[in-house]
């Protein structure tokens, strides 16, 4: 039985928004494409009085302008970014919070100042072990009022490709994005590139905020201390094939030979193989894979040709990455709705005769 979605859960789908799948062709996501996700309200910054705080146990603490951090040499990383409530609305029951289906994914060129500069100069303590990142933005959650902070440890931070990141395609961050300063974590789910970077924070011991502790973890029941969903999970996605039923979304294509073409991402190293069923999963064909984004963070292409016979068909993809991870057929439910990484399903309609004259 379908759950019937709250008036809380449309307020927060109108707020933010996924990546529509057919802009899966982009190899860089346009940026009014690029999914988005904003927990509390996007806040006014005064370019003129903001300043990043760089503290903790560091033996220089400092506090920078935005002209500072852009004089400073810079490097540009591209970068799949996806939700780590990808794929939430899938799973039965289904966690109150936003009802992500698949789209929650989007990759860019983002270019800043390599986080690990910063935190050389101002001089990280020996007994360093996490450093947090506190954003502008502030809301009430747990019943606690609070700006939004997350952690990674010490040895994530330092990384040459964790950046602090001002420009995204070219372009100054725009305000959902993050303006003026954001973190940029290559292959961590989203929620770790905090935006509106207000603070960066030395500290020695584990942080214990509340978008560290109580969200963002895999937990199998409200009594489980769960694991936290760090980097991102193979998944493949395909670009839904022939023509959209306005408004259920349904696919209808005309019979023949169809290309079936999407992108597949890890978080954990490439992509090495991407299978795709069109028999709903009783049998599977390798896809080929292109690399057409020069970087090892962002996601690949692939593509497979397709004999569509009339009928009615469920479409599956998965990906495999280096190190072995592969998307499971079945989802996995926890309590959050957390790293659903399940193949995609897209069911498709293939009539005989042509289609194609009403599209436009």
């Amino acid at each position: 039985m379908e759950q019937p979605f709250r008036i809380e859960e449309l307020r927060l789908a109108a707020r933010n928004h996924g990546m529509p799948l057919e802009a899966l062709r982009h190899p860089v996501t346009p940026m009014g494409l690029h999914y988005l996700l904003i927990h509390y309200d996007i806040p006014a910054v005064d370019v003129a009085s903001w300043r990043l705080a760089v503290g903790g146990r560091v033996a220089c603490p400092r506090a920078f302008t935005l002209d500072e951090i852009r004089a400073r040499p810079a490097v540009e990383v591209t970068v799949t970014m996806e939700c780590a409530g990808n794929g939430r609305a899938h799973l039965a029951p289904r966690a109150f919070s936003q009802p992500w289906l698949d789209e929650a994914v989007g990759t860019a060129r983002w270019r800043g100042v390599p986080l690990r500069d910063v935190l050389v100069e101002c001089g990280v303590r020996d007994a360093a072990v996490e450093v947090v990142f506190t954003g502008a933005d502030r809301g009430i959650e747990g019943g606690v009022t609070q700006r939004f902070a997350r952690s990674l440890p010490l040895a994530e931070a330092v990384r040459d490709d964790v950046v602090l990141a001002y420009e995204v395609n070219g372009r100054p961050l725009p305000p959902q994005h993050g303006f003026p300063l954001r973190l940029v974590v290559p292959g961590w789910y989203g929620m770790a590139n905090v935006k509106w970077l207000v603070e960066v924070a030395v500290v020695d011991r584990p942080f214990t905020g509340m978008q560290q502790v109580a969200a963002y973890r895999v937990r199998r029941d409200e009594d489980d201390p769960g694991v936290p969903a760090t980097r991102m999970l193979p998944r493949a996605l395909m670009v839904p094939p022939g023509l959209p039923h306005f408004p259920t979304r349904a696919r209808t294509l005309t019979a023949g030979t169809c290309l079936l073409e999407g992108r597949a991402w890890s978080g954990s190293g490439p992509v090495v193989a991407v299978d795709v069923s069109t028999d709903a999963g009783r049998t599977w064909r390798p896809a080929r894979i292109e690399r057409d984004v020069e970087s090892p963070w962002a996601w690949c292409r692939w593509s497979l040709e397709w004999d569509a016979a009339p009928g009615v068909h469920e479409l599956r993809c998965r990906a495999r990455d280096a190190r072995g991870d592969a998307q499971p057929d079945e989802p996995a439910w926890n309590v959050g709705g957390y790293a659903n990484n399940a193949a995609q399903r897209v069911p498709v309609t293939v009539v005989a005769s042509d289609v194609a004259g009403g599209e436009r």
